[in-house]
């Protein structure tokens, strides 16, 4: 994978559209991990829209469950130990 983002805040959305928009119109192998309330931009179906350019995209169970209780996930449900793997195979890392 070339880039990974790392979502950790509700405010990144606005950076994570057009980020991802511009990494599939470059055809970038790249994926996302959302965690902390950052698992909250995938209420917006925009972003979860720009993620279909992305690899893999996969949210901390854990956050989720704290910040969206009983609500569907749109992407995988995983872990940090997700995360790990995501960072170990990632050639560049974006925190957002």
């Amino acid at each position: 994978m070339d880039v990974l983002v790392i979502v950790t805040t509700r405010s990144a959305g606005s950076v994570l559209i057009p980020l991802g928009e511009a990494l599939g119109r470059r055809r970038v192998c790249w994926g996302a991990f959302f965690t902390n309330d950052g698992v909250e931009t995938l209420q917006d179906e925009t972003v979860v829209g720009a993620l279909a350019s992305g690899e893999r995209a996969v949210v901390c169970q854990e956050s989720w469950n704290l910040h969206l209780p009983g609500v569907e996930c749109p992407v995988e449900l995983g872990s940090q130990t997700n995360n790990s793997a995501l960072v170990a195979a990632a050639e560049r890392i974006v925190s957002l």
